[in-house]
């Protein structure tokens, strides 16, 4: 009976029209399918590792960073909770995103399949990825939980994560978290520091056209950044608001006009051109300092903001007048308080083009800005200012040095032999004292880069960075007392409780203040009568020394006062020469200048230490023969006259 019932039903089955029957597969099918894409999205979701789905990640902590005058410097994050209100922003920006991004955002759950397929058709036509079908519930996702990589297995964790978003915040609130963490290129994420970095204004104030040019970034920041391709830029606009009069929320004529009024305003983030490296300086030693930033802090820091100003303008300055000319691509400039407070760090030409930051990252060959190290070394092991080297060639094995240019001086005192950088002296020093010898003066000094302790050390052929070489110049100005460069002077959190503060009284002493008055005796040659006469300026006590590595590959100046040690170093990133840019031009000019700056208004110092030079023997006296003193001279004795004609004889005689 059971077997007759069956065959009934399969035949009544079989008796449906076809298109019931494919109607009811595919229902079939798709609850199925349906069930197992749920199954699977919530294996995806149960196994995420390294994050907790179940909290939705905080603004990262913010940096509020203080000059030495108390002035701000820069600002890393949202120090003071800078997030755009939804509430606030304007209705067609909000529109904009919508439009462009996520046209059924207000409808879908997370997961939009409409797009989905929408999106592999159009792909599949195009032969290539020409439309993507994440929702912007699924970019807030993978921007708060997930690494952007282009896997299937990242794009399923991004749709687990996405309805659980969904299920967890409102639109407005996704939407809200969406417009406040996405990146909109030029440093700036979200749309409120986008606004002011664009157009210098809050994005409570965007007009349509300006919102249509955000929006437009969110597809390639880079890309459609208006301040490197505005006509780019403007035309993805034209496609935000072409999406925006299909979607029904501008009229034709809005679409026509909304571009004619944008101008844009370029507004430098806090932090970005003048003082963007070295804020990352800084924020790279917080770990160090107090640990793992997990709330917003202050950091006050020894920073001199005007000079700094000073100095980036002196720099682009330079390079923007000479630096095609002389083929010059880059610049670095960092100075030191003589106890080694940070006071200026300048790593490259432009912050926001490249941050790389040559005045801590780079190692260059310093030439022969090495040499005070070489000549301190021969003061220590008895030599003096004036003692006297033959200046001639001279070889050791296969390594002969020779002088720029090619002359030869003869007999000449140290002094001499540094203030006009003669490489044939420097070496036979090396030599006499000892490459090793050479080497453990300089890292006594603070130079912590390896050394090769070879005769060549003496024209500084070892590789070191522009903060380290300033800081082992240092004890030059400090009276020989090493120091270790230091910029933050203390931590605050947002609550005022103090994190970190700087103390100490320095690492002492490290080179005999006797050599350190006869060493600035003869580095202020260098700038009176030497290699670096463009660097002199009245009214201090200063010394220094030029450098320039083979086939002015590097240009150094480094110089010190009694109340500053700046260096100065010029060159190209890929290591191609410079046009016969030595250490006495250029670098010494933009030194002259920054620290003409720096000592407006000081009073004079004299540099620690003194040295007064023997004076000259005399010429020796050649011996004459003695000459034979002259004849007395006789005198005639006359008698008095006797008669009158005796007394008229005597009137004539």
């Amino acid at each position: 009976m059971a077997r007759r019932k069956s065959t009934s039903a399969r035949t009544r089955r079989q008796r449906r029209p076809l298109w019931l029957r494919l109607i009811v597969n595919g229902v079939r099918l798709a609850v199925a399918g349906a069930f197992l894409f749920v199954v699977f999205l919530a294996y995806v979701f149960f196994t995420l590792d390294d994050k907790d789905p179940f909290q939705i990640p905080g603004h990262a902590p913010g940096v509020l960073i203080i000059a030495e005058d108390g002035t701000k410097l820069a600002e890393r994050g949202s120090f003071f909770g800078d997030e755009a209100r939804l509430e606030k922003l304007p209705k067609h920006l909000l529109n904009a995103v919508v439009a462009i991004e996520d046209r059924r955002f207000w409808h879908h759950p997370g997961i939009d399949p409409i797009s989905l397929v929408r999106a592999m058709y159009v792909n599949w036509r195009a032969g290539r990825v020409v439309q993507g079908g994440s929702t912007l519930t699924q970019q807030l996702a993978k921007n708060l939980f997930l690494e952007h990589k282009r896997t299937l297995w990242r794009k399923a964790q991004e749709a687990a994560l996405a309805l659980w978003l969904e299920w967890k915040l409102s639109k407005k609130e996704i939407l809200s978290l969406y417009l406040n963490r996405v990146y909109l290129g030029a440093g700036a994420y979200g749309v409120e520091k986008a606004a002011r970095r664009y157009f210098g204004k809050p994005a409570a104030k965007l007009t349509l056209g300006e919102s249509a040019i955000i929006a437009g970034l969110l597809k390639a920041p880079s890309v459609y950044n208006p301040l490197r391709n505005r006509q780019r830029a403007f035309q993805r606009a034209r496609v935000v608001l072409a999406a925006m009069r299909e979607a029904g929320y501008i009229t034709a004529r809005q679409e026509k006009t909304a571009l004619n009024s944008v101008r844009l305003k370029p507004t430098p983030l806090k932090g970005d051109t003048v003082t963007g490296y070295v804020a990352d300086h800084i924020i790279a030693q917080l770990p160090r300092l107090i640990g793992e930033v997990k709330e917003s802090v202050l950091v006050q820091t020894t920073i001199d903001a005007r000079l700094q100003r000073q100095a980036v303008r002196v720099l682009q300055r330079t390079l923007a007048r000479n630096g095609r000319k002389r083929r010059i691509g880059q610049g670095a400039i960092v100075a030191l308080a003589p106890d080694g407070a940070l006071r200026v760090m300048i790593g490259g030409r432009a912050y926001t083009k490249n941050a790389f930051n040559r005045a801590v990252q780079a190692k260059r060959q310093p030439g022969s800005a090495f040499k005070p190290f070489v000549y301190l070394a021969a003061l220590e092991n008895g030599f003096t200012p004036v003692s006297v080297l033959n200046d001639a060639p001279v070889r050791y094995g296969d390594y002969a040095p020779r002088n720029h240019g090619g002359k030869y001086y003869g007999p000449v005192t140290l002094t001499t032999a540094l203030a006009w950088s003669l490489n044939s002296v420097a070496v036979q020093l090396a030599v006499r004292v000892g490459p090793a010898t050479v080497a453990q003066t300089a890292n006594r000094l603070g130079i912590s880069s390896a050394l090769d302790p070879v005769p060549a050390i003496a024209l500084g052929t070892s590789p070191v960075s522009p903060l380290e070489l300033t800081a082992a110049y240092a004890p030059f100005a400090n009276g020989g007392k090493l120091v270790a460069p230091y910029v933050v002077t203390r931590v605050i959190s947002r609550s005022g409780k103090i994190l970190y503060e700087r103390r100490g009284s320095g690492l002492g002493r490290v080179v005999n203040p006797k050599h350190i008055g006869m060493m600035n005796y003869m580095l202020r040659a260098v700038i009176r009568s030497g290699t670096a006469r463009n660097a002199a300026f009245k009214g201090q006590d200063i010394a220094g020394k030029t450098g320039t590595s083979q086939k002015y590959r590097d240009a150094w100046f480094v110089g010190f006062s009694p109340y500053l040690i700046t260096a100065v170093w010029l060159g190209n990133d890929d290591n191609t020469p410079m046009r016969r840019v030595t250490g006495g031009s250029f670098p010494a000019v933009i030194w002259r200048q920054v620290m003409a700056a720096a000592h407006k208004g000081k009073p004079f110092r004299q540099l620690p230490g003194y040295y007064l030079p023997p004076p000259p023997p005399r010429e020796p006296v050649v011996a004459r023969r003695p000459v034979a003193p002259p004849p007395p001279r006789r005198e005639v004795r006359r008698e008095a006259p006797r008669t009158v004609w005796d007394l008229v004889k005597s009137l004539f005689d």
